[in-house]
């Protein structure tokens, strides 16, 4: 069968069952953007599973199953996709709708946070994968068949996976918490905004006005060398080494190389660039960074913070959920200082959704002091409406 027939037919099975499968294999290292090499695509066969291995790097698309992918009537089967979908997306320009990650989903039945392929299949299956090929050079061709096999392994069980899942999230009540937990997936990226870059970078609210101009410069450059030059940016400059280039400001080449992290050879190569980025960093006008720091909490806000931790734990213990799907402890300290100053409590995951159906409207009720909480059987925290 021609490689057009067999999407054709995948397509076609994909629409009738209402359910398809994707994974890929991709390098990453060294790189300013991963490299997509594979898509497998999967439905379900009238003897087993449909399988079709796509060769990104030798222009194969996904024909008809694009549209397929794309299409909110079909379940899209993923695991752990934060990394597969943004590279379908960015590679074959097409948008996955109606996400189901099996790793996301296995944490509402039991599983632990971010369990691999191989141990849920050996949870909920009870089959067996060989992972023999997994840092193989992918980019390489041509692929050996141990690769191949691989790459068809890793899609072949997946659909009853995902079915097995279904099937106890729905006995649990919690298929509409895996389905918005998975939504996310749809607008995962991975274009990197330099802007967003240069708000992240280590120690840069510390920064004065005309420094920070220097580190934006000097991030922007980064970004636009390390694409154009397909490495990782820490190749090229890592982000201390920019904050304390900005700090410094050298005029020198020499001076260069007395700031921690950066290369010799980046200064051979690049040298003269970075000194004029630095130049035009600081002819710039100044920035006004937001110096609005995270606010210092009340000393009574560390108690009510553990104390919100512990009746989160104990919902989840209850709900047999890993308690770090529930919230993290900085969503917490943000809640319980927004409530002791009084203001309107902030817009975090764990006070809408699911999340807030398991526990974030009872945390509130906690914390605003309309309920109190008691030890009960076998150890276990409950929380009671005051008289």
């Amino acid at each position: 069968m021609s490689p057009g027939a067999a999407l054709e037919e995948l397509a076609e099975r994909a629409r009738s069952q209402g359910r398809i499968g994707f994974d890929t294999e991709f390098v990453s290292e060294g790189r300013y953007r991963a490299l997509l090499c594979l898509v497998q695509l999967v439905v379900e066969g009238d003897d087993g599973p449909e399988i079709v291995v796509l060769d990104a790097l030798d222009g194969e698309g996904p024909g008809p199953v694009g549209e397929v992918l794309a299409d909110p009537a079909v379940e899209v089967v993923v695991h752990a996709g934060r990394q597969d979908v943004p590279l379908v997306k960015r590679v074959w320009g097409l948008q996955p709708r109606n996400l189901f990650d099996t790793q996301i989903a296995a944490a509402f039945v039991g599983a632990s946070v971010q369990p691999s392929y191989e141990a849920l299949l050996g949870q909920f299956l009870r089959t067996p994968v060989s992972k023999s090929a997994t840092f193989t050079r992918w980019d390489r061709r041509p692929l050996t068949d141990e690769q191949l096999s691989y790459a068809r392994a890793d899609v072949e069980h997946l659909l009853p996976l995902a079915a097995s899942l279904s099937e106890r999230l729905e006995q649990r009540g919690r298929l509409e918490w895996a389905r918005e937990e998975s939504r996310p997936l749809e607008e995962a990226s991975d274009e990197r905004d330099p802007d967003e870059v240069f708000r992240r970078l280590p120690r840069v609210a510390d920064l004065n006005g005309q420094a920070a101009a220097v580190a934006l410069a000097l991030t922007r450059w980064r970004e636009d060398i390390a694409e154009r030059e397909d490495r990782h940016v820490r190749w090229i400059l890592p982000d201390p080494a920019i904050v304390e280039l900005a700090r410094r400001q050298p005029t020198k080449l020499g001076q260069l190389g007395d700031i921690r992290g950066v290369k010799g050879s980046s200064v051979r190569r690049l040298g003269p660039e970075i000194l004029d980025v630095v130049r035009r960093g600081r002819e710039a006008p100044p920035l006004k960074l937001d110096r609005v720091r995270a606010e210092i909490p009340p000393d009574e806000a560390g108690a009510l913070v553990a104390l919100a931790e512990a009746l989160l734990r104990a919902r989840a213990h209850e709900a047999e959920l890993a308690y770090g799907l529930v919230a993290a402890r900085a969503e917490l300290l943000e809640v319980v200082t927004s409530v002791l100053a009084g203001r309107e409590p902030p817009s975090v995951p764990v006070l809408s959704g699911w999340r807030g159906d398991l526990v974030g409207a009872e945390l509130l009720e906690l914390l605003a002091g309309r309920r109190s909480v008691t030890v009960g059987d076998r150890g276990l925290l409950r929380s009671e409406p005051n008289q």
